[in-house]
């Protein structure tokens, strides 16, 4: 599809478009149905979307008879330039799926950019295996191990502020893990391959358990009564439910001073956490700032 044809659609053609390929490029199908309720159109519209984008995309879908639904073409090519940003936010998020044309700002902003992003081909078949509840072959380049072909069960995309990771169970060393999609090469859905009872996100403890927290204003930093604004908190407190999979990250990007006696100094540590034993058991509290589990405490003492 050339930049021409594209020109000569409407708007709300262009849109659809948009939305036919996000959906097929990052969930691996989409159904006249998907286009009904998304745009308010009607049935036979929706069909003469599909075919038009199947006819200026050729090779990018695939008409799935059995499932009555289309697919990921073999010979996918992008026709839209979608960046990260818009992608990820229309995953995470769920708007900002139209054209991706030139936007202009109501008000003046300016929002920090993230220094590294997925590669779009890679993230396209995370997504894909997440949506479609599949196994995943994948080459991973890890810190501590190096290079190792294997295969994983993704089921969610996780922000830790700095990289996108996938939760996954990693079928290697047979636990569940998290793995920074830029360190993944070589994707391939393993499609129609069975997941086994122990692979289902439902079996992730650290996934499912949910930790309470109370974050308190730091006792060594000045006005309290300024961080109780700034984290609109309740009575002085700022309460929050995370799952424990997230909570290390969520605590350092937050920079919050969880050591036992908030000993950490400086000025981002503007939060402390009034009960470190709330971490405990969650496998990633080593990532928090100043965390010390209750075995090291102990040795100290």
């Amino acid at each position: 599809m050339s930049n021409d044809q594209i020109s000569d659609l409407t708007q709300p053609q262009r849109d659809r478009l948009a939305f036919v390929e996000l959906r097929v490029r990052f969930i691996g199908e989409i159904r006249r149905q998907d286009l009904v309720s998304r745009f308010g159109i009607q049935s036979a519209a929706a069909t003469r979307d599909l075919a038009l984008y199947k006819d200026l995309a050729p090779g990018n879908i695939d008409y799935d008879s059995k499932g009555k639904t289309y697919v990921t073409g073999n010979d996918f090519r992008p026709v839209f330039d979608f960046p990260p940003e818009r992608v990820l936010a229309w995953l995470s998020q769920g708007f900002g799926d139209g054209e991706p044309a030139q936007l202009k700002a109501w008000i003046a902003s300016e929002i920090p950019s993230r220094i590294t992003h997925p590669d779009l081909v890679t993230l396209a078949c995370v997504t894909r295996a997440i949506h479609q509840k599949s196994p995943l072959k994948i080459r991973y380049h890890s810190i501590s191990s190096g290079r190792s072909d294997r295969e994983i069960v993704p089921f969610a995309l996780l922000d830790n502020g700095l990289r996108w990771h996938v939760r996954a169970f990693d079928r290697k060393s047979q636990e569940f893990r998290d793995f920074v999609i830029t360190r993944i090469k070589s994707p391939v859905v393993m499609k129609g391959a069975e997941v086994q009872l122990h692979e289902r996100s439902d079996q992730d403890i650290q996934w499912t358990r949910i930790v309470e927290l109370e974050l308190v204003p730091h006792p060594d930093q000045p006005r309290p009564e300024i961080t109780e604004m700034d984290y609109s908190m309740d009575g002085g407190v700022l309460r929050m439910k995370l799952r424990a999979a997230t909570a290390g990250y969520i605590l350092r990007q937050w920079s919050v001073d969880c050591s036992p006696d908030h000993s950490l100094r400086g000025h981002e540590y503007r939060l402390w956490l009034q009960d470190p034993l709330a971490l405990y058991g969650v496998k990633n509290a080593l990532l928090a700032p100043g965390y010390r589990s209750p075995d090291q405490n102990k040795g100290e003492k």
